[in-house]
């Protein structure tokens, strides 16, 4: 149900800009005990069998794996740790499970002090589609623009308005191109993603549009296309000089050339395509 409740609507809630941390982390927490319950992490991580104890999964010490993956202690198990995650460890944490769940398909039941059900096929692409979509419920909530993509990848949301330029098809056949233009996505919506990340994710995609160059050059004025790469080429984006431009808000100047490339790439794409369809 898509709906917005009276104290929302009204502005009347403290809690409209979203929750903090620790009240998005408490939610976690039951939407992890669901899934454990019904069987998700079954595969990876065991289970506690009325009769036999404790049956291991295919991760026999959770613990090591997250020391080995994440180089991070204190962090398993989650019951036990959550309360002092810092955003970096819960988010951390996330992208492991999903590497970790798997839907339940198949089993038996055990009857015995109705232990309930042993689960023992598993689909694990069903099970990170699912994990994705219930972990996108609970950071939605949060103050912080995140979400988890479809990859298990923790990704700043995109600005309103340009939603629909991460989900269009790339009109490209060309791999290098649409590799280049992925790779840019993630470097710059990634979750912890450094000035430096997304200056290279501009430079990225400006080097997209150098590429198509030659097939642009009769799709657009020379002005405009002089203007497409005036903003790389002298703000410090591509090259390295002295009369360079460099002095101006980098968190906000670098969202708007990834944004204003990324939209201009699409067009000139699509211009292309059609082009060449005739």
């Amino acid at each position: 149900m898509d709906r917005t409740f009276y104290s929302l609507r009204k502005g009347l809630n403290k809690n409209k800009d979203g929750l903090s941390l620790s009240d998005v982390k408490s939610a976690f927490a039951r939407i992890y005990e669901q899934l454990y319950a019904e069987g998700f992490f079954h595969e990876s991580f065991g289970f506690v069998c009325a009769a036999a104890g404790f049956l291991p999964g295919k991760v026999i010490d959770p613990e090591l794996e997250i020391l080995l993956l994440i180089r991070k202690k204190d962090l398993w198990p989650i019951e036990r740790h959550l309360e002092n995650y810092s955003e970096d460890d819960f988010f951390d944490m996330i992208e492991f499970l999903f590497l970790n769940v798997s839907k339940p398909v198949d089993g038996h039941y055990d009857s015995w002090d109705e232990c309930g059900m042993h689960w023992e096929t598993f689909n694990k692409v069903e099970g990170q589609a699912v994990f994705v979509s219930r972990i996108n419920e609970v950071l939605s909530l949060y103050e912080k623009p995140f979400e988890l993509s479809s990859r298990g990848e923790i990704l700043e949301k995109p600005e309103h308005g340009f939603e629909q330029i991460f989900t269009a098809d790339i009109p490209s056949p060309d791999e290098n191109v649409k590799g280049r233009i992925n790779s840019a996505i993630n470097r710059f919506r990634r979750h912890g993603s450094t000035i430096d990340d997304r200056r290279q994710a501009v430079r990225d995609l400006a080097d997209v549009l150098e590429y198509l160059r030659p097939k642009v050059k009769d799709l657009i004025s020379k002005a405009d296309e002089q203007d497409l790469f005036n903003i790389a080429n002298n703000f410090g984006i591509r090259h390295h000089y002295e009369k360079q431009k460099t002095n101006y808000d980098a968190n906000l100047w670098l969202s708007w050339m990834f944004y204003f490339y990324l939209s201009t790439i699409h067009v000139v794409l699509r211009k292309i395509e059609s082009r060449e369809a005739t």
